[in-house]
């Protein structure tokens, strides 16, 4: 396990923008759809995610999917539609940088860096994300004990960025009745072992929209900092990770229930 350090309870707060700030009082609700497909797609989901007072906007448009046959995302194209969601609703953007060649365009164009799952141990994205000035989200690999992830983070630390955040987001295990295993114990230790706030995925966890409602209230009474949840505009059609996009009419009765075990814990949702 990783060593006590002196600065254990000293938490990270980490300002997004000028809306959002991550701390103890505070409850940061990060959605939109697992990738960008299209123009109309990204503005429709982000005008619905607006109008409930969702500040940061989660979209790929680099794809690393485990089938090379599969749609690779945008690219490019899809993080100037990005740039356009935050001219127009001054929405915080976060998304995903699959490999090193194209970490550059990813930090030019995002707010957040993103590192996914798959990426946990590509040394050379964590080093960058270390030495970035923007935030870094880093998701935990779905192979990964908690001492590894942790100290693959290490990583973006030692590098000189302090404003990490950490994602469960599901490991593998026996169980094959959902996607990934939801490790709320693992969650746990993380927060006692770090100082860094951590975001919890119910979607990538699940892979069944049916069961993100029960998981993000459980994570919000679980006092964790924030949810990151895949929403899209028209679920039928999403090209990736359809069967776990919720529809904006399916979140926003998600996000009504999540507002009340935030205050519980005596945070507001931002």
């Amino acid at each position: 396990m990783l060593s006590e350090k002196k600065f254990i309870n000293d938490f990270q707060k980490i300002k997004l923008s000028e809306e959002v700030t991550i701390s103890s009082d505070t409850f940061v609700m990060m959605a939109g759809p697992c990738s960008a497909e299209s123009r109309d797609q990204i503005m429709k989901t982000a005008d619905g995610l607006a109008e409930m007072g969702i500040h940061v906007f989660r979209a790929g448009c680099f794809k690393p999917r485990t089938d090379p046959y599969a749609w690779q995302g945008s690219g490019e194209e899809g993080l100037k539609w990005l740039e356009e969601v935050r001219e127009q609703y001054g929405m915080t953007i976060i998304s995903e940088v699959s490999n090193y060649t194209n970490f550059s365009i990813v930090e030019k164009y995002t707010d957040i860096i993103q590192i996914g799952a798959k990426a946990l141990y590509d040394h050379s994205l964590l080093i960058n994300s270390g030495k970035s000035n923007k935030p870094v989200l880093v998701k935990r690999g779905f192979g990964a004990t908690v001492n590894e992830y942790l100290r693959m983070v290490e990583y973006v630390l030692a590098n000189g960025n302090q404003n990490v955040m950490l994602c469960e987001r599901g490991i593998r295990t026996f169980e094959t009745s959902t996607r990934f295993t939801y490790d709320l114990c693992g969650a746990a230790v993380m927060q006692a072992q770090t100082r860094l706030p951590l975001i919890l995925d119910p979607s990538h966890a699940s892979g069944n929209k049916d069961y993100i409602a029960k998981l993000s209230w459980a994570s919000a009474a679980f006092n964790c900092d924030g949810l990151i949840i895949e929403v899209h505009c028209d679920p039928s059609t999403a090209l990736c990770d359809k069967a776990q996009a919720l529809s904006l009419t399916e979140y926003k009765e998600i996000l009504n229930r999540v507002r009340q075990f935030a205050e519980i814990n005596g945070r507001k949702v931002v």
